[in-house]
């Protein structure tokens, strides 16, 4: 069994999900297939939730209606008979009437996860429509039924594992299995959502609570590329990564791939392919624990940077520095993402900045600080072990007509990341590119 995921693009039409139902099916197997909402629906709903927050119940007629009217578009060119169409309306006339069953109640942050949930409900029951119309035994499996997290937000994957499992045992002539990404219940019965990853976590988790042989994420693009396409010519996907390189790429830039998706499979020992809808023969990218193979693979950005830098001559041969000075970004509830440190000073880098005039203020008791804003972390991943001579060289020596700012090497075995200003991000990720790749 496989779990394949395909995002809100894949299914973003009639056209795209009649492409996704052959997908599906073409292996043969009893596959359980994931499905985001369709492209443009979480929008509108988050536009919807808007407008109830501040009481413009017209506001938010008038964009669910339009909504209503682009599914109803949908319904008459997805299926064939009036049967299916029909099932379709109803199926659809249940989550847009949940939704306006929330316009004359006092909006709350509740209600605005069961009015988001409603986009994943929607396309999953076009898709499982579709596919018994066209003969296919499509077994639902309600991700509300068995998808839960702990107090702490994190999965609960006891629970999940136990109910998926039943769900499963209780429809085993199924051809196909259908679920929802992104929504769960909480700890206290609440509709809620993953947030970190949506559909490309629960994939995940689904992977991990069944074992499954592999992971499929399909999207709009064939694999991890070696650069970003967007400001890079001649980018060509990456054939196998490493768990590790997939999850510093993901987390630095790559879009294709949300972080938290890569550890349950990980842990798991799972592979994971990236597979682009469009182009279904091409060979994507495969994620394994696998050995790194020896070389620089790719190259990710990381926009809207900000460094701080701490120095002080108290530092001088001083124990517990360090420590005071994390403790003050744990204080603000503020990760850090690059570290350097010398005799007498420190700097790092956050990429948020909602609490940085309080971080800065506190930092001050110990030292000078100032702050460089509009920068970019830029991450180049491979094999990047020390004893690997010349690599590191060959990052700088790309580098060298830019200003770095910061150097992180060593802290992983797959990993130099380097500081540089946002307006030299597009020259280094060209010169990367030319003098790694090319």
């Amino acid at each position: 069994m496989k779990v394949l995921k395909f995002g809100g693009t894949s299914v973003g039409s009639a056209a795209r999900m009649k492409h996704v139902a052959g997908l599906v099916r073409r292996d043969g197997d009893r596959n359980i297939v994931v499905l985001s909402a369709m492209s443009g629906t979480t929008n509108s709903l988050v536009e919807i939730s808007e407008y109830l927050y501040k009481g413009n119940v017209p506001g938010a007629q008038e964009t669910l209606n339009a909504l209503e009217t682009k599914y109803s578009g949908v319904v008459e060119e997805l299926y064939d008979t009036d049967e299916a169409r029909a099932e379709a309306r109803r199926r659809l006339a249940l989550s847009f009437g949940h939704v306006r069953s929330l316009f004359g109640v006092p909006f709350t942050e509740a209600g605005e996860k069961e009015i988001l949930a409603q986009g994943e409900l929607m396309s999953t029951a076009l898709m499982q429509v579709y596919l018994e119309s066209q003969g296919v035994r499509a077994v639902m499996l309600p991700a509300l039924d068995y998808m839960r997290t702990l107090d702490s937000g994190e999965p609960d994957m006891t629970h999940i594992t136990s109910r998926l499992q039943r769900l499963l045992q209780m429809h085993p002539d199924a051809d196909i299995y259908l679920t929802q990404g992104y929504i769960c219940r909480n700890s206290h019965g609440g509709i809620d959502n993953l947030k970190r990853g949506g559909s490309d976590y629960t994939a995940s988790l689904i992977g991990a609570a069944t074992d499954a042989g592999e992971i499929q994420i399909w999207t709009d693009i064939d694999g991890m590329h070696n650069n970003d396409p967007r400001y890079v010519e001649n980018t060509s996907p990456v054939g196998e990564l490493h768990f590790e390189e997939a999850a510093e790429l993901a987390y630095f830039g790559a879009k294709i791939l949300h972080p938290a998706c890569v550890l349950p499979a990980k842990l798991n020992n799972i592979p994971v392919r990236l597979l682009n809808t469009l182009q279904p023969e091409a060979a994507g990218t495969l994620i394994y624990n696998a050995p790194a193979s020896g070389r620089i693979k790719a190259v990710a950005a990381k926009d809207n940077i900000t460094a701080i830098k701490i120095k002080s001559g108290r530092m001088l041969l001083a124990y517990g520095f360090l420590h005071k000075i994390f403790e003050t970004f744990e204080n603000h509830r503020t990760s850090i993402d690059m570290m350097a440190t010398s005799e007498v000073g420190v700097s790092v880098t956050v990429d948020n900045d909602s609490r940085l005039a309080a971080i800065v203020d506190d930092l001050k008791e110990f030292g000078t600080v100032t702050v460089d804003r509009d920068m970019v972390i830029i991450c180049v991943v491979g094999d990047l072990e020390w004893h690997n001579r010349g690599f590191e060289t060959a990052v700088m020596s790309a580098l060298a007509d830019i200003p770095v700012r910061m150097v992180s090497y060593g802290g992983s075995d797959y990993n130099i990341s380097v500081l540089v200003r946002g307006c030299d991000k597009l020259k280094a990720l060209q010169a990367l590119s030319e003098h790694l790749f090319n």
